[in-house]
């Protein structure tokens, strides 16, 4: 089991990491070289040796390899970003970029996304070294650069250009799984992501014909615009069960002793009160618009508008999903892929699954595993061109009351201290078994 000496690391490296300010404002504007260099010389400080590499300078990523001691065994992936999304210190009650450690808590941009799963797996590892423990299996560690774009420095670039650094991994285990969620009943809900809707941004634009801003227009771009934008906003989807999304619903049934009937999820869902926030944003393709750019003038009708739309699919629905916008789009405005990525799952019968449900189950005994899809992406999606299987398992136990998921790229991201304790004991026992 991690020593003292891991808890107090675990916390101080979250706090260091918070306080290297690596915001990713897209297009480029990152540098997370600071952050790898400090995550690089706790690795070789116990004895393991990493590698740095970019695509762009400053862009840097740190891979390692901690060998096993069965050399015919699979090698797992253990990965987690450096980069994180930014902050308006002015809306924040402590700086974000403090890393204050405050009344047990630790605050600042990163906080649970994820600079404290790279704290965990860094705190680990150093434990081990000091104990002399060696994995089962090889694992491979990876802080990438640029999650929160596109992936093109950080796992995109690894998973394209350095493949041979990840040879013998066929399973990976990331951000965002082995979070208490708290139902309001006194139940404790321990969801481990199985899969992952796959991302869709789209570009919209309409054309038309430009002219005075007094002057009856019937093709008028940003009208043809609106119009296709209010079809999408306002289009119910219909539910699309993938394998992990069904496995969630029928174990959260069981645990509040209602009929699984997969045939009408909303009202299932109905049925499962605030746990019903586990899976709901994943039993469904959706798309929102979130971003307009049209005209320059008041007065002046533009040729031409613009749209973007956040869009995400799941596993076997991506051709409903096009299809979908073809019809909501119309014939005056096109489409195209921003930035698309596939959908993923995992099985949930798998060896790995178990041994991370065990894990949690051995330090929160009074804790419902149940298994889930993440509406979002992670950079599983880019290491999946490996034939990896990717699975999202960050363990913290959080107290009641607090928010984890809107913690994620909120104002006031924190992580209190014995969450941090408990994920450390509870990643080190899987991996000792993993």
């Amino acid at each position: 089991m991690a020593d003292a000496q891991a808890g107090d690391e675990v916390v101080r490296f979250t706090s260091d990491l918070i306080r290297i300010d690596t915001t990713n404002r897209g297009g480029g504007d990152c540098r997370e070289r600071p952050a790898a260099e400090y995550a690089a010389a706790l690795l070789a400080e116990a004895g393991i040796e990493p590698t740095l590499l970019e695509r762009t300078p400053g862009r840097t990523n740190v891979v390692a390899r901690v060998e096993g001691a069965d050399p015919s065994a699979d090698a797992l992936l253990l990965h987690g970003h450096l980069d994180v999304v930014p902050a308006e210190a002015a809306d924040w009650s402590v700086h974000p970029f403090s890393g204050e450690v405050r009344d047990g808590v630790v605050w600042g941009r990163g906080a649970v996304d994820m600079k404290n799963m790279d704290a965990m797996i860094l705190a680990v590892l150093r434990a081990w070294a000091r104990e002399g423990v060696r994995p089962r299996r090889d694992l491979v560690i990876a802080f990438t650069a640029d999650e929160e774009a596109s992936a093109e420095d950080g796992s995109g670039f690894l998973a394209d250009r350095h493949p041979h650094l990840f040879d013998g991994c066929t399973e990976a285990v990331g951000e965002s799984g082995g979070f208490s969620f708290h139902d309001g009943a006194g139940r404790e809900i321990y969801p481990i992501a199985a899969g992952e809707r796959g991302t869709g941004w789209l570009k919209l634009t309409a054309r038309g014909r430009a002219g005075h801003g007094s002057k009856v227009n019937r093709e008028n771009a940003v009208t043809r615009l609106a119009a296709a934008v209010a079809r999408i906003g306002e289009h119910v989807w219909p539910p699309r069960l993938t394998p992990t999304v069904a496995a969630a619903l029928t174990e959260l049934a069981a645990l509040y002793g209602v009929d699984a009937d997969l045939d009408d999820v909303d009202a299932l869902l109905g049925k499962l009160g605030p746990a019903a926030a586990l899976v709901e944003a994943t039993v469904r393709n959706s798309a929102n618009p979130t971003m307009l750019d049209a005209g320059y003038k008041v007065n002046v009708i533009p040729g031409e508008a613009a749209a973007f739309v956040d869009g995400r699919y799941l596993v076997g629905a991506e051709d409903e999903f096009c299809a979908t916008l073809d019809e909501l789009t119309g014939p005056d405005v096109d489409w195209e892929f921003h930035h698309r990525e596939v959908a993923l799952q995992a099985p949930v019968d798998a060896p790995l699954y178990a041994r991370m449900r065990a894990a949690v189950e051995e330090f929160a005994p009074e804790g419902h595993v149940v298994p889930y899809c993440m509406s979002g992406g992670t950079d599983a999606k880019q290491f999946s061109r490996l034939g990896i299987t990717g699975y999202g398992f960050a363990p913290l136990k959080l107290p009641e009351g607090l928010d984890y998921q809107a913690l994620f790229h909120g104002v006031d991201e924190r992580v209190p201290v014995e969450a941090l304790h408990f994920g450390v004991r509870v990643l080190d026992r899987f991996l000792r078994t993993a």
